[in-house]
């Protein structure tokens, strides 16, 4: 059975950058397994565009020489900003091609412990031993649906990121839930398919981000309110932008800006074009029933709607748990709180020799950890402690006496 000094799951941004950091170490066996940028490929719908800017959408590489300026260079193709999800999917592609040429697009069924490391199991039936894991497995499984809406068949009500083609939807009436970026730009892309179009939404009023660009008018000095990572909003921004710094700050401190960074909003670029979308505010569905064919929803200002379908834009809510492929033996020993994995400095969890990137992280190092330019920091981070060939053997040793 071969055997691995560290195996990643994960072929989003956030596996590819840890596996490009990672594969420059000396004498480091690595493996990678993932299908390349599968997320933002077939669970976000065609034709939206990224929010964050242009310097926050690089995926990291140790030269910075696989930007989005560079990809652009190399494909002779004009790349708008707001970037477009099909270039930004693309770009990922070539960023795989070039710095993990060698992804293994077979899907981990199973990981679980046993002396000295981990056995993984693939779905063809092959195992393999490695003494790290690294879980870089994104979001998909976290994707939250109300209480209120469990009894409808996915015919009548789905999560926004189960449709990637909203073509299907022409000539409906569909209610989206929610009042951030996803159930916005989902409603603004079925109102311009010609789909008749509601958002219904517990704010009372819908939050626009538009402070950054009218504070970019002051020139240099706005970089002392907001970082290139585009996380958060001014002044905050800078702290977020440090996960190092968010770490020793009280818990409470970090719940707080993780929520105020993080909070339901659009881009400022949408504003114009869902016009034509109905915006309702300060009410929230109370019941959703089947009805010949429709869904009858409840709202808590005690009017109804009978719509033809419902997308529930309504985010993510972490629980490594939901981890499938985590083994049974594994899950009972995690460390875990509100759905996060305990992390250390270095992303290893409580079990020795297992690390998470990406969004399960954000509880330890901040808001920044949902978004491409954390890429930067948490490959960087994972990279510089398992290089240190002292700290490899002590982690090794660790995970052996804990068996």
């Amino acid at each position: 059975m071969n055997t691995f000094d560290a195996i990643i799951l994960g072929a989003g941004p956030y596996g590819l950058a840890a596996s490009a950091h990672l594969r420059l170490i000396e004498g480091f066996a690595l493996r990678t397994f993932g299908d390349p940028m599968s997320f933002w490929r077939s669970q976000m719908p065609a034709g939206m565009l990224l929010r964050s800017s242009w310097e926050a959408s690089h995926i990291a590489d140790p030269t910075g020489s696989l930007t989005l300026d560079r990809y652009k260079t190399v494909s002779s193709n004009h790349l708008p900003m707001p970037v477009p999800l099909n270039r930004f999917v693309d770009y990922g592609l070539w960023f795989q091609k070039n710095a993990v040429p060698d992804l293994d697009c077979r899907k981990i069924t199973r990981v679980g412990a046993e002396a000295g490391g981990f056995r993984v199991s693939l779905e063809d039936g092959e195992e393999l031993r490695t003494r790290r894991f690294i879980v870089a497995g994104g979001i998909a499984p976290f994707a939250w649906r109300p209480p209120e809406f469990a009894a409808l068949p996915p015919s009548l009500a789905g999560h926004s990121s189960e449709y990637a083609d909203l073509r299907p939807f022409r000539g409906r009436r569909v209610a989206v839930i929610g009042a951030g970026q996803s159930a916005l730009e989902s409603a603004t892309l079925l109102d311009e398919i010609g789909a008749e179009v509601e958002v219904l939404a517990r704010t009372p009023h819908i939050h626009w981000l538009g402070w950054k660009a009218r504070f970019q008018r002051l020139g240099p000095a706005s970089k002392l309110l907001f970082s290139w990572t585009d996380v958060g909003p001014a002044g905050i921004s800078r702290l977020v932008s440090v996960p190092a710094a968010m770490r020793v700050l009280p818990q409470k401190w970090q719940d707080s800006l993780r929520k105020r960074s993080i909070r339901p909003a659009g881009a400022h670029w949408l504003v114009g074009r869902c016009r034509g979308v109905r915006l309702t505010t300060g009410t929230h569905v109370t019941s959703a029933i089947e009805e010949g064919g429709r869904v009858h929803l409840t709202l808590s200002d005690r009017t109804v709607r009978l719509v033809d379908h419902v997308l529930l834009g309504t985010g993510y809510r972490i629980d490594v748990n939901r981890y499938a492929f985590l083994s049974p033996g594994l899950r009972q020993r995690l460390r875990v709180v509100d759905g996060f994995p305990e992390l250390e400095g270095s992303f290893g969890s409580s079990i020795p020799g297992l690390y998470f990137l990406g969004a399960p992280a954000a509880r330890s190092f901040g808001p920044l950890m949902y978004f491409v330019s954390g890429t930067r920091f948490a490959s960087r981070t994972l990279a510089s402690h398992l290089a240190r060939p002292q700290a490899a053997r002590e982690s090794v040793c660790e995970m052996v006496a804990t068996e």
